[in-house]
């Protein structure tokens, strides 16, 4: 995957979410809570769609692949920092340090873009509902899938090759509770020049492109809604929407705050605290943001729990 690192490194410490001793303790309690939360929702909600066939429809399909996601990128996180939370010294490997940032990378790159299919999803059944089993069918379902995949594993595997490639002979602490792009940069001693494009295109293009693709949706589902007569039907179209535009909000902006602003803007303390949101809090809320304003899903559940 990648040429010989020339590291003298061969592990890191990180540094945490905080250094403050008093906080340590409630922050593992808070975040243990989140984590067992995200496993929870999102697990159920895998569990759930498989077995309830009235969920068998495209929009669900998208929405288990979601939270097959959210499940594992949290999972590839969020141990390691309640770890930190309550060890003197949080160390992880060279090897590790990468394994973490490859998987990261590859699962938050193919969320976005499961987002976007959500979005077309939801503006083909809006805007096209008499050809929606057509167009959105099973074989179409499953290459947007595929595609989605893919472009993570690709921009993980480009990003993670070429970090491998970097010395780290100086200081081997990341100011960060994870193994993240910009904090390992700051720490290596050669060039890291070609990493910064990289992250400029493929980062760009991986939070552009499908930032617009879901505006342009959004713009034609607006639309559509406006020239619906009856209120009970723009509520009911409104009503589709809400909880993947919530869920699309959350994750894109969060994720814009964080790469892509002045270097000088915010401190690594700062960074590490937005990082939470699209690290941790964005894998617990979409269970329950889909859960708790979806009728289907209610109705599915209920159905799950009471056995009828």
């Amino acid at each position: 995957m990648a040429t010989l690192n020339l590291s003298s490194v061969t592990e890191f410490v990180l540094e945490g979410l905080t250094k403050r001793p008093e906080l340590q303790l409630p922050l593992f309690l808070l975040f243990l809570g989140i984590y067992v939360i995200a496993v929870v929702g999102n697990l159920g909600m895998v569990l759930l769609i498989a077995i309830s066939s009235q969920l068998h429809t495209p929009m669900y399909y998208f929405l288990s692949h979601l939270s097959f996601i959210d499940l594992c990128y949290s999972s590839v996180i969020t141990p390691k920092m309640l770890l930190n939370f309550v060890s003197e010294k949080n160390v992880i490997s060279f090897p590790e340090c990468m394994a973490q940032l490859y998987f990261f990378l590859m699962f938050v790159i193919t969320e976005g873009y499961i987002l976007t299919a959500m979005a077309y999803d939801r503006y083909v059944a809006i805007c096209s509902p008499l050809l929606y089993n057509i167009i959105m069918s099973h074989r179409v379902c499953s290459i947007m899938s595929a595609v989605a995949y893919s472009l993570g594993l690709f921009g993980a595997t480009v990003h993670t090759a070429r970090m491998s490639t970097l010395s780290f002979c100086g200081s081997h602490t990341v100011s960060h509770y994870f193994c993240d792009i910009l904090p390992l940069l700051s720490l290596s001693c050669s060039s890291t020049h070609i990493n910064e494009i990289l992250l400029f295109i493929i980062g760009g293009v991986n939070t552009l492109a499908p930032t617009l693709a879901v505006l342009i949706s959004y713009a034609f589902i607006l639309s559509s809604i406006l020239h619906i007569h009856s209120s009970d039907g723009r509520s009911k179209a409104f009503g589709t929407c809400s909880s993947h535009l919530m869920a699309v909000g959350i994750f894109f902006g969060s994720i814009t705050f964080m790469y892509f602003k002045p270097p000088s803007s915010n401190t690594m303390e700062q960074e590490r605290v937005s990082s939470v949101f699209y690290t941790t809090v964005i894998p617990m809320l979409n269970p329950l943001i889909y859960s708790l304003r979806n009728k289907d899903v209610k109705n599915a559940l209920r159905k799950a729990v009471g056995g009828r």
